[in-house]
């Protein structure tokens, strides 16, 4: 097979150390590198919509993750099978697309948005909290954890760049944002992403540098879009959440054109008769075909071909996504079920976050130890509040839905304590 051009020794360079480099290639050890983290597979007990229990839904982090990933290789396919400009020895590259995809949730805390919002509130003033600059803090800095403290993958550049959807740095905002930002810490990897090439100043502005990504982090972005508006409303009239009354009674409030009429009639008819499934399938497969590429220039398309081309997603399939995930959006998230979530996610958090700084940060006379050792050192071996903050929200984050409940129990609940709880 002919070497592929697309990718030079600048897309495989590693953060940190040089790897050892064996049968693999570059991209494909960043994937398996990924798959086989303990943070990879925490995400199975993590909520993707609703908590484990009483809702249950079928898809949880983990296995959004591994459709996300199996509809980003899908559209590399895509692409090279229409030829121009791709070519037998200058195509994108697989492996590097499914890590990206299966990388991207990693960061992102227990009881899914509703966690990630709380932790938001707590970091506020101490730089902040957001899931994807938090899977770039895993890749980079945490992933591997021992005694002897904590590591990163050594991942390459492209694959920092594919899970980078945003750019600007926390305090780069006028005022604190709650989201799409990545932590002050974090320039450094965006230099190194950039190759210390100075940022024109027009994309500094707004949310202009935020938009500006990689070929591959835009293929992960809408694989993305994909899974998450299509296969949260599957899931949702599985759960018995998506009826027709209550899609009707919702459209009754939106502007509907005739586009969104079809899409309704169409989802309609397929609960109606079982099919929903089967059909939301098939609009995945005409998302995949809605992409094509095209050549663009910037700061950046010089270094790489990474940033020589970009996606381009048809706009019918654009806003067929975005009419179903507002649709997801108003029904599920913000159901009352979703909001006692809220209320857990906050009550269960702040109450962990405030017994851990207490006794590990304010170093009381007289310590609880509720970490396991290792974490409870690198709290200490932290020389400020702020970090030793970051690195309370690290462990907190870490938790799947059900360590961090029951750590919650052992602590707060008087009638969960016997050695069987211990677990």
């Amino acid at each position: 097979m002919p070497q592929n051009r697309f990718y030079t020794a600048f897309d495989m360079q590693e953060w940190g150390s040089a790897r050892k480099s064996d049968y693999r290639s570059p991209f494909q050890i960043d994937r398996d590198r990924i798959i086989h983290a303990h943070a990879f597979r925490k995400l199975q007990s993590k909520t993707q919509v609703f908590l484990s229990g009483e809702y249950d839904f079928y898809r949880t982090r983990l296995t959004h993750s591994m459709e996300v990933a199996q509809i980003g290789r899908s559209i590399v396919h895509w692409l090279r099978s229409r030829g121009e400009p791709m070519t037998d020895d200058f195509y994108l590259d697989s492996d590097l697309v499914e890590a990206s995809c299966l990388a991207h949730d990693m960061g992102h805390p227990p009881f899914g948005h509703s966690g990630e919002r709380t932790l938001q509130e707590l970091m506020k003033r101490r730089g902040g909290f957001e899931g994807n600059a938090q899977t770039l803090h895993l890749l980079c800095e945490t992933m591997y954890q021992n005694e002897s403290g904590v590591h990163g993958m050594q991942p390459t550049r492209a694959l920092l760049d594919g899970v980078l959807k945003y750019k600007k740095l926390y305090t780069e905002f006028a005022t604190p944002p709650i989201r799409h930002f990545i932590y002050d810490a974090q320039a450094t990897v965006r230099d190194f992403v950039f190759a210390g090439a100075r940022i024109p100043g027009p994309l500094m502005r707004g949310e202009a540098l935020n938009d500006f990504k990689s070929v591959e982090c835009q293929i992960m972005d809408w694989a993305y879009d994909a899974a998450y508006s299509l296969n949260d409303i599957v899931d949702g009239a599985r759960a018995g959440f998506l009826t027709t009354d209550r899609v009707e009674r919702w459209a009754a409030g939106e502007a509907i054109g005739l586009l969104e009429q079809k899409h309704l009639d169409s989802m309609f008819d397929a609960i109606r008769t079982d099919r929903l499934e089967n059909v939301f399938s098939k609009k995945i497969g005409a998302f995949i075909q809605a992409c094509r590429l095209r050549e663009r220039e910037n700061f950046m398309s010089a270094k790489t071909n990474r940033y020589r081309y970009e996606l381009l997603v048809e706009e019918v399939a654009l806003k067929e996504a975005l009419f179903f995930k507002k649709m997801a959006n108003d029904i599920i998230f913000e159901s009352p079920q979703l909001e006692q979530l809220e209320h857990k996610a906050r009550v269960v958090l702040i109450a962990l976050y405030e017994a851990i700084w207490e006794n590990y940060a304010q170093r009381n006379e007289r310590v609880i130890r509720i970490l396991p050792p290792g974490v409870a050192r690198l709290i200490e071996a932290e020389k400020s509040q702020d970090g030793k903050a970051r690195r309370i929200c690290d462990y907190l984050s870490g938790l799947t839905d059900g360590m961090i409940t029951r750590t919650y129990r052992r602590l707060f609940d008087p009638e969960f304590g016997s050695f069987r709880d211990l677990h």
